[in-house]
């Protein structure tokens, strides 16, 4: 249990550093023809999320399909960057997977796995075994699928919302010729602006939709919320 617990601040602030802070870093200091110019700023720069990614996938084991995306991004960036590409490249890239995301939570609630079960209420969080027995129990299994759908509907909202806000912030902050100092610097500053802008919004709407679900769950079973998740001893 220590183990894992110890991992979880790491893994935040490596998550912070690795693709924020250090390529912030790299890009508005060191992008200067003096120093290692805007083309080999944004490779170095992109060096440290993409090998973070890597090394994630790594010591998870397993493949994540959202830290894939997040490598593919970060790749599409560069190399959108290094081909000098016009910024509204970035717009386009930088709304669409959030927004193809939103789209894949929609379209999955009327599966039988939907997005929401992974994103926000996985086996790691809630005991669905429990769950799924005691809503049974009261009659409630189909009236808490609607729930759960309303659930799914404000998960995708924070998607839609953070494709809107990431499209904006390119189109705001990119204004320089690509290629060129200012553009990298720039780059720097809207990955920078990227978390107060557009992480913590979206991180609201999600625990937002993490407390409906929750207290639907207390209402419809009559249980304390502890009874279904999962013990972390």
């Amino acid at each position: 249990m220590s183990e894992k617990n110890e991992k979880k601040p790491g893994g935040m602030l490596g998550n912070l550093a690795f693709n924020i802070i250090i390529p912030v870093l790299i890009m508005t200091k060191l992008s200067g023809e003096d120093s290692l110019g805007p083309a080999w700023s944004i490779v170095v720069a992109l060096i440290f999320p993409i090998g973070f990614g890597l090394w994630d996938l790594k010591q998870s084991g397993k493949v994540n399909a959202f830290s894939v995306l997040g490598i593919v991004s970060v790749i599409l960036t560069g190399g959108i960057s290094l081909l000098k590409l016009p910024a509204e490249y970035i717009a386009i890239k930088e709304a669409a997977i959030p927004a193809l995301i939103g789209l894949a939570v929609l379209i999955t609630q009327r599966t039988s796995k939907p997005l929401l079960k992974v994103l926000v209420l996985n086996e790691q969080i809630v005991n669905w075994h429990n769950l799924n027995q005691s809503l049974a129990a009261c009659g409630k299994s189909a009236l808490f699928e609607k729930k759960l759908a309303i659930g799914s509907y404000i998960v995708a909202g924070s998607f839609f919302m953070s494709s809107a806000l990431n499209y904006i912030l390119a189109k705001v902050i990119l204004v320089s010729p690509p290629g060129s100092t200012e553009y990298t610097e720039e780059l720097g500053h809207m990955t920078a602006l990227s978390y107060p802008v557009i992480v913590i919004p979206s991180m609201v709407m999600l625990l937002g939709a993490l407390w409906y679900v929750f207290s639907q769950i207390k209402k419809l079973t009559g249980q304390d919320l502890d009874h279904f998740l999962v013990d972390g001893k």
